[in-house]
């Protein structure tokens, strides 16, 4: 997510607020190196499919973009539904998906998801719940629309982490990362932090990443601190560029018992007898 103070800035589409991506809506095609920069290792998805695996189970990815983790999903779930609020995006993700008769995309807002009660038995979001307080209305639906025994998980970058992490918090100064943790805990969520690994083609597809993710300034301290730390790592003049980014994975089971208030899931991550309250 870049750090802009446009990027704070909502517009409503419906009568409801809808936050735009400042990235993605506006930078596609960056985004898409981005993505498939990501996490190469697949460290993320190692922790998540530990969590639940999602063969056989029907699956909702929320803020799903042009549907880049669609059909990572798709392999082996028995559903996968794919919801977004930005048309363009919606429209490609429906063109990545066409020939994967187990996706679905529809176009939506996370606060009124166009989805029906107890429907899905994991529920991602990636990216997409930065700043914990504000997010309530999204959490509500998330668990609507989750099975009793589902898994919701919401994976974000750990703002607390370095270099990236820094680099954010000179773009976003008042942003609170163990103020975002609590919030999270509050709510019934389990934290894990996950460290992984950016990997670019070459300097010119960091450089185009770092451009859309931060403000100039901080951009182009990005830049010259991922050079040097290649240069550090590689005297062999290696034209492809690594970067450490750590994650956050907050997850939470709906549970399957009676709803005592008062009562939400343990900080292992298995469901207590009452679903978490919130706000």
């Amino acid at each position: 997510m870049r750090w802009f103070p446009r990027a704070l800035s909502s517009f409503r589409r419906g009568g409801e607020e809808v936050l735009p991506s400042p990235n993605i809506w506006y930078y596609q095609k960056a985004y898409e190196v981005e993505n498939r920069a990501q996490d190469v290792d697949g460290e993320i998805w190692r922790v998540l499919a530990g969590y639940r695996d999602w063969s056989g189970a029907d699956v909702l990815d929320i803020g799903c973009g042009d549907g880049f983790h669609l059909p990572r999903f798709a392999a082996t779930a028995r559903s996968v539904v794919g919801v977004e609020p930005h048309e363009p995006l919606v429209l490609d993700a429906r063109k990545r998906v066409e020939r994967l008769e187990n996706v679905e995309v529809r176009q939506g807002r996370a606060q009124r998801l166009p989805l029906p009660d107890a429907a899905f038995d994991v529920v991602h979001a990636r990216t997409a719940y930065f700043f914990g307080p504000g997010c309530e209305p999204g959490l509500r639906e998330a668990e609507r629309v989750l099975r009793p025994g589902g898994l919701l998980v919401i994976v974000d970058l750990d703002v607390t982490s370095e270099p990236y992490g820094r680099w954010m918090r000179l773009d976003l100064p008042h942003y609170d990362p163990p103020g975002v943790e609590k919030f999270f805990a509050r709510q019934g969520f389990a934290c894990r932090k996950v460290m992984t690994r950016w990997l670019f083609e070459d300097a010119a597809a960091m450089e185009a990443v770092l451009k859309i993710e931060f403000s100039a300034p901080v951009a182009a301290k990005a830049i010259a601190d991922v050079r040097r730390l290649n240069e550090v790592s590689s005297g062999s003049g290696e034209k492809r560029m690594t970067l450490p980014v750590g994650y956050r994975v907050h997850t939470r089971v709906k549970p399957t018992g009676l709803v005592v208030p008062g009562h939400s899931v343990s900080s292992s991550g298995v469901a207590s007898s009452a679903s978490p309250r919130i706000p």
